[in-house]
């Protein structure tokens, strides 16, 4: 059970499922199915799926699990939640052909980025930030249907360009923060203030702050969400 848990981030899986509900809750009207179909889609993906595949390559995480067995985790979680993806996008009278593009798009991210293909071009602060933080905000939206005639696109625009800023913020923070955790053995230095004071440079003295910021982070955008997903209650 610890190891699913750690395998699971669930501070940070929570964080992303957040902008697929921030992305459904824009929409001009609010379908409770569609929004916990996408929400479980992207469990699967991000949180299953994605976390599997990253854990397989060198089991930076430290769990149990056996390269195999995290294969064919993360290879199930994907089919499903493609297959959530593809029902859900015939759920309304007429077929949503925007949602049908976005399902081999999130394949591709997840595999792509985690995999590091194309020679881990796909694997950088910028996929990151659109494929865990933009798309999930826009496939929320898109399942919800709300037709190519919406008046709530400036809205969509601008919260798919906070959820990117966001998540590249987290990228930013959690990079060097993962590697004091998973690579740094020690630190030794100091710091002098200009009134003379001096203090310690250590491990915890650096990892305090990025630590701190993305714990801050992990509740505010389930907050925001939260908050928006209320204005349809």
């Amino acid at each position: 059970m610890a190891d699913c848990w750690t395998l699971l981030h669930p501070p940070y899986t929570l964080w992303h499922l957040s902008y697929a509900v921030l992305g459904a809750a824009l929409a001009p009207t609010l379908s409770w199915t569609p929004l916990v179909m996408t929400v479980v889609a992207f469990f699967l993906a991000v949180g299953i799926a994605a976390h599997a595949l990253d854990e397989r390559a060198g089991h930076p995480l430290g769990t149990g699990f056996g390269d195999r067995g995290l294969v064919v985790a993360a290879l199930l979680a994907l089919l499903t939640a493609v297959a959530i993806g593809v029902y859900g996008a015939f759920w309304w009278d007429d077929i949503n052909w925007p949602l049908v593009a976005a399902v081999p798009v999130g394949v591709l991210l997840v595999v792509g980025y985690n995999l590091e293909l194309a020679g881990g071009r796909l694997h950088d602060d910028l996929t990151f930030a659109l494929g865990w933080g933009g798309f999930p905000v826009v496939v929320g939206y898109l399942a919800q249907a709300p037709g190519l005639g919406s008046s709530h696109g400036f809205a969509l625009l601008a919260a798919t360009g906070a959820a990117v800023a966001l998540t590249y913020a987290q990228r930013r923070l959690s990079t060097p923060a993962r590697d004091l955790r998973r690579r740094v053995a020690v630190v030794a230095g100091s710091v002098q203030r200009n009134d003379g004071a001096v203090m310690a440079l250590d491990r915890a003295a650096l990892l305090a702050p990025l630590e701190g910021a993305l714990r801050a982070l992990s509740w505010a955008v389930p907050l925001v969400a939260l908050a928006v997903l209320l204005t349809h209650a």
